[in-house]
Formats: C-alpha cells, sequence, structure tokens
C-alpha cells in the first residue's frame, strides 16, 4: 500500500513538543538509546563524566541523573554512578582503581562474592588480594605493603554481623599505606546509620559502595548499585571505567527506586526498632547460643557501633546452640510461616538463611553454631516473634 500522504514520516518526525511547565511527584521517566543533538558543535562539545548534558543512555538521561543526585545526598556524597547491581559496583571499584602487581586487602567477613571475584578474576588479571581480622587493626596493618592500593572494609561483616572499628582501620590505612584508597561497603548503613566520609573522629573512607537492591529499593523486585564519592578527579576515574564496561541501568528501575526512596528512612529505622526487639527477645531461648545484632552490649564490636552509629538495620544472626545438626536447623528455617527462605534484604518480607560460618571464612572463627540470617521485614514484629518461637521450640524438642 503506498503512503501517499506521508504519514509514516510526519509520524516519526512530528513537530508537537508538549508544554514544559508540567510537575508531578513522580520523576518523568526518560528512555534513551541515542540522545539527539541540534548541531555538529554540540556533538563534538558535550560532555557527560560532569553530567552537565547529555550524550548516549549509557552516560545518562534526566531520570539517571536525578536519581544519583538523590543518592548523593543520602550518602553524604559529592558524586554518584549506577550500576546494574550491588555486585557489579563493587567490581567496577575493583576494575577501576586496580592493575596487574597491586594488591588489594579485604575484610574476612567481607560479601563472600567481593572476595570471590577477587579469589578468580582479578587473580587472573595479576591482582593479588589478602584477608585481615576485621576486629584487630593490628592484623590489618601488618598487611599493609606498598602493593596495597585498595584497603575495602564492610560494616558491619556479612552475616556475622561483627562492627570493626572503622575509624581505627582507616586511620591505620592512612598511616601505612597512604597509597591505599579505602571502599566501604555501605549497604548495611544504607547512608543512614552513619556518614562514612565524616565519621566522629574526624576521618572518612574515599569511597563507597551501595546495593540499592536492599533498601533504597525496598520491594524485593529491583537490581541496581551504586557507587559514591567525595573527590572529582577519582569520580572521574571511576567514571570513565564505568563507560568503558558499558554499564547501564534500566530506566524503569530507576523509577521504581526513585519512587521508592521517599520512605527509605521510614522503612529502615521501622525495621531497625523490629530488628532489635525480635534480636532481645531472641536472647531468652535456650536454643540459641548467642544473638549477633551490632546494638546487643555482648555482640562482636558492639562499642564501635555505639560509637560511630545512631540505627542499626534490619538484620541479626541466630547462632544456634552447636548441639543442633545443620540438618535440624534447615527444618527449622523451612518451617518458619513468615520468613522466606531467599537472598537479598530491605525488603517488606522478612528472610531466613542458615550458614556455616566457617566456610564463609579464611580465618578461624569462633562461631560453633549454624549461624541463621534473619532479615526482617515490615510484618508485625509480634507476628514474627510469635514465628520464631514455634519454629525454635520445635527445635529444641526435636
Amino acid at each position: 500500500m503506498q503512503d501517499d500522504d506521508h504519514t509514516a514520516t510526519r509520524l516519526i518526525h512530528h513537530p508537537y513538543t508538549a508544554p514544559a511547565d508540567f510537575e508531578s511527584p513522580v520523576v518523568p521517566v526518560a528512555k534513551a538509546s541515542t540522545v539527539y543533538f541540534p548541531n555538529m558543535a554540540a556533538l563534538r562539545a558535550r560532555r557527560w563524566v560532569d553530567k552537565s548534558a547529555y550524550t548516549y543512555g549509557l552516560h545518562g538521561t534526566p531520570t539517571t541523573y536525578t536519581l544519583e543526585a538523590r543518592l548523593a545526598t543520602l550518602e553524604h556524597a559529592r558524586h554518584v554512578l549506577l550500576a546494574p547491581s550491588g555486585l557489579s559496583a563493587v567490581t567496577l571499584v575493583d576494575m577501576a582503581l586496580l592493575g596487574q602487581g597491586d594488591t588489594v586487602l579485604l575484610p574476612d567477613n567481607v560479601y563472600w562474592p567481593n572476595k570471590d571475584f577477587s579469589r578468580h578474576e582479578l587473580a587472573r588479571w595479576g591482582i593479588a588480594h589478602d584477608v585481615y581480622d576485621p576486629l584487630d587493626v593490628a592484623t590489618l596493618a601488618a598487611k599493609l605493603t606498598p602493593e596495597v592500593k585498595l584497603v575495602w572494609l564492610e560494616a558491619p561483616g556479612s552475616v556475622s554481623m561483627e562492627f570493626p572499628d572503622l575509624e581505627g582501620l582507616i586511620r591505620c590505612v592512612r598511616a601505612h599505606a597512604p597509597q591505599a584508597l579505602i571502599a566501604l561497603d555501605n549497604t548495611w548503613g544504607a547512608g543512614l546509620a552513619f556518614n562514612p566520609f565524616a565519621m566522629p573522629q574526624g576521618v572518612g573512607v574515599d569511597l563507597t559502595v551501595h546495593a540499592l537492591t536492599k533498601y533504597p529499593s525496598g520491594g524485593g523486585d529491583v537490581l541496581m548499585g551504586s557507587v559514591a564519592c567525595l573527590d572529582d578527579a577519582l569520580h572521574e576515574r571511576l567514571a570513565w571505567t564505568h563507560s568503558r564496561l558499558g554499564l547501564g541501568v534500566g530506566a524503569n528501575d530507576v523509577e521504581a527506586v526513585l519512587r521508592a526512596l521517599p520512605t527509605v528512612a521510614l522503612r529502615y529505622h521501622a525495621q531497625d526498632a523490629a530488628a532489635r526487639q525480635i534480636a532481645v527477645w531472641a536472647q531468652q531461648h535456650a536454643a540459641v547460643r548467642r544473638v549477633l545484632h551490632p546494638a546487643l552490649p555482648d555482640s562482636p564490636g558492639h562499642a564501635h557501633w555505639a560509637a560511630t552509629c545512631h540505627a542499626a538495620a534490619g538484620l541479626l544472626t541466630l547462632e544456634i546452640d552447636p548441639r543442633f545438626s545443620a540438618a535440624a536447623v534447615d527444618a527449622f528455617v523451612e518451617q518458619l510461616e513468615y520468613f522466606r527462605i531467599g537472598w537479598s534484604w530491605g525488603g517488606a518480607v522478612s528472610l531466613a538463611v542458615p550458614y556455616q560460618a566457617q566456610a564463609m571464612r579464611q580465618l578461624p572463627q569462633p562461631y560453633a553454631g549454624v549461624l541463621v540470617r534473619l532479615c526482617i521485614g515490615l510484618e508485625n514484629v509480634n507476628d514474627l516473634i510469635a514465628d520464631l518461637g514455634r519454629g525454635l521450640d520445635a527445635l529444641t524438642a526435636g
């Protein structure tokens, strides 16, 4: 059929532009791979690294720039880059800041995919890694050789929830390895528990990563991460590696995080309060050897948490009495009604996952029983306590 009136062309090149003075509570979703330039001078002059203009979808849109700016406020940072997941934010940092012959140091209780990336991918590229005891600053000092270019911190430790002396660790790196940059996985703190760039004694990290999958998203349905920093030159270094790797995030995922972000503080503090209540309750149960939660006085690193933080997220870990087998603990987790079995945290649904601590670590561990990490959602806290009580009673009786 002949297109006598050129309808197809007119639909594609339609002259109408909507009025620009529309405003609502929702950030408009800008989707693009191609970005138009008004002329050749603009094509050649536009600069995306400082977010002053648009050049291509991977380099940013009004929607991604808006989320990055709001996350910079949340993180107490100046610059933020978005990544497709929390793990990709971690690996972006490693690839941007490390080269052949360098060494990266990680706390032994680090998020295990970070360690796994070092053990496999970085090792293939001639980059060494080592681990230190996060609760012993001296073990870090002993490993700070001239080859160390990046030191990872995590607060608290993944699963086992030890809270390190962040200020002591940072001072140690600054004193013994001034050539090294310091990165913190700030997913637990979420920008709300403490400011990692300016802690009480005037020290701070160089950059943070944040799994936006967790609290900023809040729905268990988005994968995204971020890298935040203060320094302009460091941001540019990260941004160019980000560009070369072709990292991008979907506009609808950005929309979901933007929609959830205004309630992140409300949700975070509600889950924090519920987790503390459950932690205190769980200490009394005979099946529980110890409750690992930074706000509890006998949890490892409690004094460091108290000196640094004013919140504690919605995570706690039960160290189950070692008289119960791993199979029995699995059965306990499987029979819980409101706690679902699944990775991640920060959403509305509570989660429970058992771990063998020593299997995740290289250094000797003090945990005698199976660890069960609980990620507290937004259910009624009394319902969660009743659910755990039934399960732990059955474990004890079984």
